[in-house]
């Protein structure tokens, strides 16, 4: 896939969950404004915002994880037909099976809803000082606010895993986060001085 209209094509002809455009355009505009050049992503789907996020400038460099060995294969794909390779290092496996040496300006969070704190508190100590934790799908198609709507008892189970991270993100006593009504509901985590 050579442009990103025609991954953003595919994902949604073949349901893999990318971030909203919304979403992306938010981050993109906060990575331009805090100078963001070192980015850990979890969970890469197949690679479109490491795409979006590398294409911002040339001197940003993404580490992103993704487990499911068709979406890394596409991704690896994607990479390579922008020529991202120098920028972007895909590893293939579970975030919360490897260790990431790395200290990042941001880190990234979209993968597995049901481990986001799991990822927060595994990944946390990667982030520099003035470090953010950004966290996608924090509304989850509005249904956070409105789980009374949810039918599917495993779709409940995920929606109060999703709310419990939010006020895990609330009462966390390192971190100031802000909620933004933006794409799918994103979260602002940035490190208490």
């Amino acid at each position: 896939m050579g442009s990103l209209e025609e991954i953003e094509n595919y994902a949604k002809e073949n349901n893999i969950p990318i971030i909203q455009k919304q979403g992306i355009e938010f981050i993109e505009n906060y990575i331009k404004e805090n100078n963001v050049k070192a980015i850990l992503e979890i969970g890469s789907a197949i690679g479109y915002s490491a795409i979006k996020m590398a294409l911002i400038d040339n001197k940003i460099k993404i580490t992103t994880i993704e487990r499911d060995v068709e979406r890394y294969n596409m991704a690896v794909n994607n990479i390579k037909n922008f020529n991202l390779t120098n920028q972007i290092d895909i590893i293939l496996n579970d975030a919360l099976d490897i260790e990431v040496n790395g200290k990042y300006d941001l880190i990234f969070i979209d993968a597995a809803k049901a481990q986001y704190i799991k990822f927060f508190e595994k990944f946390k100590s990667n982030l520099n000082d003035d470090g953010t934790i950004i966290t996608d799908n924090l509304d989850f198609h509005g249904l956070c606010e409105n789980i009374e709507m949810v039918k599917s008892r495993n779709l409940k189970a995920l929606v109060k895993k999703i709310n419990k991270y939010r006020e895990f993100l609330v009462e966390n006593k390192e971190f100031n986060t802000k909620f933004y009504k933006t794409g799918d509901g994103i979260a602002i985590s940035k490190k208490i001085k």
